[in-house]
């Protein structure tokens, strides 16, 4: 049976975007395939985070996991921290990378330019991320062009390790993903909405916002010049967001729900209906699930204890290739 593995990092709060672009689908593939989801708490520590947040930002997105419609009869759920695996086979490979490689990653130089002082971690996560997904003999990767060069490093990693070592790791390959929302900010249509981006930030729609903070947002979005509805993302980028985001809640397509609109204040009327609508009963569930703090860290360790179970065969072959002694 094929397997997949899809994470989420415990930045920022979830956002529409993470919702729509790619938690629904998770929840839409999870049965007939052997699915890992989970949350890489590792990955937040890249920078300084307060640790009470980031164990509070953990069990907020495994609720929202669950509550977006992922099941743990379905498919595993899982913290990455809880299975050590990640970690060890994370060293082996940073034994197999090199520093040159690692500062060619376009995302180190974007961020590293950012900092006045850039900890190791920035540098090593994308082999972390490679031991992820080598960790479970995954052979294909969805993956979109953010991710792409990070992919290409797990590929070439497995294949230097397979080569001094010998056979050890499946060498994954990217796929195209289906095509999903790309939800943009609000108040910069030309960037990505990012749950790494302030609390406070005005043109992100975060998936526990309640209605009025949505309504509020939504009625201050950055339309364009001109009066006509039409979506065209080249000319009128926040129009062709707010459609994007109203065609990927309604099953509509954005040119369908233009031609249904006549003004702006139209358009941002029923896309504030459309995300409510979506928001409000993923909300309910997630306060559901919340009052059983206790249920949702017993899936958390049963899937961890089920990710440790396929985990361990790729960790001892690469162990015992490298060379490191059996107990």
């Amino acid at each position: 049976m094929a397997r997949t593995l899809s994470l989420t990092v415990p930045s920022g709060h979830l956002t529409l975007g993470n919702l729509l672009g790619a938690i629904r689908h998770w929840a839409d593939d999870q049965r007939g395939i052997d699915s890992l989801y989970g949350v890489a708490d590792l990955h937040a520590l890249t920078t300084e985070r307060d640790p009470a947040a980031t164990r509070a930002l953990t069990l907020e997105q495994l609720a929202l996991l669950l509550a977006a419609g992922l099941d743990p009869d379905q498919c595993t759920i899982f913290v990455q921290s809880h299975v050590p695996a990640h970690a060890e086979l994370h060293w082996l490979l940073e034994a197999t990378a090199y520093d040159g490689e690692l500062r060619r990653m376009v995302q180190y130089k974007e961020k590293a330019a950012k900092q006045s002082s850039v900890r190791s971690a920035l540098l090593a996560y994308p082999v972390l991320m490679a031991a992820d997904v080598l960790l479970y003999d995954v052979e294909t990767v969805p993956v979109g062009d953010d991710q792409r060069q990070h992919l290409e490093l797990a590929r070439d990693l497995a294949i230097r390790f397979n080569k001094s070592y010998g056979e050890t790791f499946v060498v994954p390959r990217a796929v195209t993903p289906p095509v999903a929302a790309r939800v943009m900010d609000l108040q910069e249509p030309a960037s990505k909405m990012s749950k790494s981006a302030a609390q406070a930030a005005p043109g992100v729609l975060r998936l526990l916002d309640p209605p009025d903070v949505i309504r509020r947002k939504i009625a201050r979005a950055v339309t364009d010049s001109g009066r006509d509805v039409t979506y065209d993302p080249a000319a009128k980028p926040g129009v062709a967001n707010l459609l994007a985001i109203l065609a990927a809640c309604t099953g509509a397509t954005p040119a369908e729900a233009a031609a249904r609109l006549d003004t702006y204040g139209d358009l941002k009327e029923a896309v504030t209906a459309a995300v409510i609508a979506v928001l409000d009963p993923l909300q309910r569930r997630y306060a559901d699930i919340c009052a059983d703090p206790g249920m949702v860290m017993g899936i958390a360790r049963d899937g961890a204890a089920r990710a440790t179970e396929l985990a361990a065969p790729t960790l001892a072959r690469a162990k015992r290739a490298i060379g490191l002694l059996s107990p």
